[in-house]
């Protein structure tokens, strides 16, 4: 028995699950026997994606993983990983639940999943208008996982949550900016400290994504001391280097945190 983690996408199951599968079950061998139903085969950066339809047209969100990869690196100092992400998309839920069915029979059947076992990770998705957004989010995940052993529950949501929205639409037009917005203004938030307390995902509800991604948007647009402490919080992990609670550093780092987010969304959309 190993210990594999199943991020399930979050708006198709407010919860992360963890669960204790076969080593039977592990996908490289789905994938060698599930190969004359793949119809196109990309590699890009650290990933490789096999679909059972055409990927013509869907270009651009491929751009985008590659984008995800940049910007940690760039912004957080997380260096690529040395493994190998492998993508599975299906034609529709059909397919992809009897892959599931075939592979992974324990695991609930939604929209999009990230595996990790103690090798790389896998993600797995069927086709829909949600496509590049589920994409987006499994894949920073799975970005993460390949670069460091570990990510706070909230932390890693919370990111994937930035992140699973085009480029452009980062800063200014997440789903989550309004409601935040109004939350922050009425002085209704959840405090890091509470967030940390998040261990499994059915802990994270939709306001806990939400202030996730809140504090995620305040530590790379806000106080800069706030994103280099974050980025030395991350440097840490992947050194193996005991982090302590982001929370605490924060709180040296930024002087009263819980009133400088308030302020953060009280003023940044005005």
């Amino acid at each position: 028995m190993r210990n594999q983690i199943f991020h399930i996408s979050k708006r198709r199951i407010q919860q992360v699950l963890f669960f204790l599968l076969p080593v039977c079950l592990l996908a490289s061998g789905g994938s060698r026997s599930w190969a004359q139903n793949w119809v196109d085969h990309r590699a890009f950066g650290p990933f490789v994606c096999r679909a059972d339809f055409s990927l013509r047209g869907h270009e651009k969100v491929f751009g985008d993983l590659a984008d995800i990869q940049r910007d940690l690196y760039q912004r957080l100092g997380i260096p690529p990983g040395q493994e190998q992400i492998e993508i599975y998309l299906f034609r529709g839920r059909s397919a992809y639940n009897r892959y599931l069915q075939q592979w992974y029979p324990d695991v609930p059947s939604r929209r999009a999943l990230f595996i990790k076992n103690n090798g790389p990770g896998k993600i797995l998705v069927y086709l829909s208008d949600e496509l590049d957004t589920d994409l987006r989010h499994e894949c920073t995940h799975a970005l993460l996982h390949a670069s460091l052993p570990m990510v706070p529950l909230w932390l890693d949501e919370g990111l994937a949550e930035y992140y699973e929205v085009p480029p452009a639409q980062r800063i200014l037009q997440n789903p989550h900016r309004s409601a935040t917005v109004w939350s922050y203004r009425l002085w209704q938030r959840q405090t890091m400290e509470e967030l940390e307390t998040k261990q499994q995902l059915v802990e994270m509800g939709r306001n806990e994504y939400r202030h996730a991604w809140a504090w995620v948007h305040f530590m790379l647009h806000g106080p800069p001391a706030a994103r280099q402490e974050l980025a030395n919080f991350l440097t840490d992990i992947r050194e193996g280097t005991p982090p302590g609670n982001l929370s605490s550093r924060i709180t040296t780092a930024v002087p009263d945190p819980d009133r400088a987010i308030v302020a953060h969304f009280r003023t940044f959309w005005k």
